[in-house]
């Protein structure tokens, strides 16, 4: 792949719900080792844009290209197999279960010779492929036998977040990942996020928090009543032009609903 393609890129896609036009004529993209955000009012399009990604909306009209070649996502199940993982607000974490048990729900390894004959679970394997993971991303959880119930907000998120991970996905969708969490916490989630670039995974962040924004983000990317408002380079813009791109300020003022893109 060449170093100039975006890992994931989104060209001229809408979508609409009967008579509600939700996404109209939406470029986006994401490269490898990038944190974009994705930023808009309630009503923006925003969880539109990540379920067509993930797959739980089909586009109506538009292009999706991974690695620089045409794909179709008719599923979650597609998204998950060209490398797309997502973590929800809601987590979807089970509180009885601890960690090991949480990343490999679903996806449990069998051991090898006869354990795999009699479909025995391979628990030390799972335990120690946890392990690696959560060390490999620096994480705050010492005991990974610990039920996630007894886990704050920010180890729950790190817990979502890693089992996102299990598949080696080449880009990461994070929806409000600090909601409700502490300032202590907030900077836990923070510091993955950052990992996860390094790690050189794509990563789309969407949030409320412009303090996040600024803080993990590459490139802030704006929706506007279900059209782009803005892509700025977050070195090079403030929060206040982000806000007037989101509330259509430059909009009114300059007839340009860029919002000033770059």
């Amino acid at each position: 792949m060449n170093g100039n393609t975006p890992v994931l890129a989104l060209k001229g896609v809408s979508k609409s719900f009967g008579p509600v036009q939700a996404l109209s004529d939406v470029d986006f993209e994401v490269h490898d080792g990038e944190v974009v955000a994705l930023v808009g009012d309630n009503g923006a399009g925003k969880s539109t844009l990540v379920k067509a990604i993930a797959g739980i909306h089909s586009v109506d009209e538009g292009q999706v290209l991974f690695e620089g070649q045409e794909v179709k996502i008719a599923g979650p199940t597609d998204a998950t197999n060209l490398g797309i993982a997502t973590v929800y607000q809601d987590l979807a974490l089970c509180d009885n279960l601890d960690v090991v048990e949480n990343l490999f729900l679903g996806r449990e390894k069998l051991g090898d010779g006869p354990a795999a004959v009699v479909r025995q679970i391979d628990e030390t394997g799972m335990e120690k492929r946890t392990n690696e993971l959560l060390s490999r991303l620096a994480v705050t959880i010492t005991d990974v036998r610990a039920e996630v119930g007894t886990m704050s907000g920010g180890q729950r998120q790190q817990v979502a977040i890693a089992r996102s991970l299990l598949g080696e996905p080449k880009v990461v969708m994070l929806d409000e990942p600090t909601a409700a969490l502490g300032v202590r916490q907030t900077a836990m989630v923070l510091g993955l996020i950052k990992r996860l670039r390094e790690e050189g995974h794509g990563v789309v962040v969407v949030t409320h928090n412009l303090a996040d924004v600024f803080e993990v983000a590459d490139r802030v990317f704006v929706l506007r009543l279900g059209r782009k408002a803005g892509d700025f380079d977050a070195r090079d813009t403030s929060q206040e032009e982000v806000v007037a791109a989101i509330t259509g300020a430059e909009f009114g003022r300059n007839g340009d609903e860029s919002g000033g893109e770059r």
